[in-house]
């Protein structure tokens, strides 16, 4: 019998029913063979996040009745590629815990491989909002009904029902999030207008890790520019980086990073952590990182390494910074950092 050497081999050898989750810049599911291939040093890893890649695992080993949930961050090198040797680390324990022979881990086992997350360096707490929408990703998945709290988020996102809205939880906006049909998308345009701010950013924050009509995108930026006059920067943001799953968030973006006086730390941390595939852009990249670079508060060498780490973007990033011309923003902000 071959060892096991990665998480793959374990997940393959033990015949385990499991579903991989992105956890690090959006909750997305995850293919087994990209888990895979980060292994194997065949590819970094695509959706890096401060450094690691983050991962949900949901899965059932033997006759388990309930599924395991770890959380894993594993750390990556400056390249997004591995760095394996806390993963080794956990393997080894792994073993120790459940013996070599991983195909006939049993029900009898499930407390132990739920106790492998304590004291263990790969594990993290996401927080509560990432934890929703794991829970309604993967309940979906598995063809498991919602909870019980999504029934009164609809009829309250409709219109149909009125009752106080600080009696809707959390798990049944990331519930509706992940279900919403185009219908319900339509509704829900008409209905932001008049959500209360509470309501607004707690859904905002489940939004931002689904697709969402290009439709939708009007009533948030909406409600982020009378938020933004306001002087509510958590509403404002919390807007964008819902409307970043829609195509259609790329002139919205174009008109804040035109506004000097928009761009403050927090949207330009929005936009790298949820809108980074709009950056996928000739030119909204260079002026997104002309205006990191000119805003004193933000850390911009940490965000920009950060999106280096992006398969996609790795190559122009660098090269924007290579070219930037000394008198610039981003080649004041690189001549700083060498002093």
């Amino acid at each position: 019998m071959q060892p096991i050497h990665t998480l793959h081999d374990f997940f393959v050898r033990s015949d385990a029913e499991v579903r991989l989750y992105h956890l690090g810049r959006r909750v997305a599911p995850c293919e087994m063979a990209t888990l895979e291939a980060l292994e194997a040093d065949a590819a970094p890893w695509p959706m890096p996040w401060q450094g690691q890649a983050r991962l949900g695992l949901v899965f059932r080993l033997g006759d388990m009745s309930d599924p395991v949930i770890w959380f894993l961050a594993l750390p990556l090198d400056e390249e997004g590629r591995l760095d394996p040797a806390s993963r080794d680390a956990f393997i080894q324990r792994l073993l120790e815990t459940l013996g070599r022979n991983v195909a006939n881990v049993g029900r009898e086992d499930g407390q132990a491989v739920d106790n492998l997350m304590q004291d263990n360096p790969l594990a993290f707490t996401p927080s509560l909002p990432f934890q929703a929408m794991l829970h309604a990703r993967a309940s979906h998945d598995l063809g498991r009904p919602a909870s019980s709290h999504l029934e009164p988020v609809e009829a309250y996102l409709s219109g149909q029902q009125a009752f106080d809205w600080q009696a809707l939880g959390l798990q049944g906006l990331a519930d509706f999030a992940v279900r919403m049909d185009h219908e319900e998308q339509r509704r829900l345009g008409r209905r932001l207008p008049d959500l209360p701010t509470e309501v607004l950013t707690s859904l905002c924050y489940c939004l931002e890790h689904v697709a969402i009509d290009d439709g939708l995108v009007p009533a948030l930026r909406a409600r982020g520019e009378v938020a933004a006059e306001q002087g509510d920067i958590e509403t404002l943001c919390a807007c964008v980086r819902a409307a970043t799953g829609s195509e259609a968030a790329g002139d919205w973006l174009d008109s804040l990073l035109i506004d000097a006086n928009a761009c403050g730390p927090d949207l330009l941390a929005a936009i790298a952590a949820r809108g980074w595939p709009h950056l996928e852009d000739g030119q909204r990249l260079p002026r997104y990182l002309e205006r990191l670079a000119g805003c004193e508060q933000a850390d911009f060498m940490r965000v920009a390494r950060d999106l280096a780490l992006i398969p996609r973007l790795r190559l122009p990033v660098l090269m924007t910074l290579r070219e930037a011309p000394a008198d610039s923003p981003i080649g004041r902000r690189l001549v700083a950092l060498t002093r």
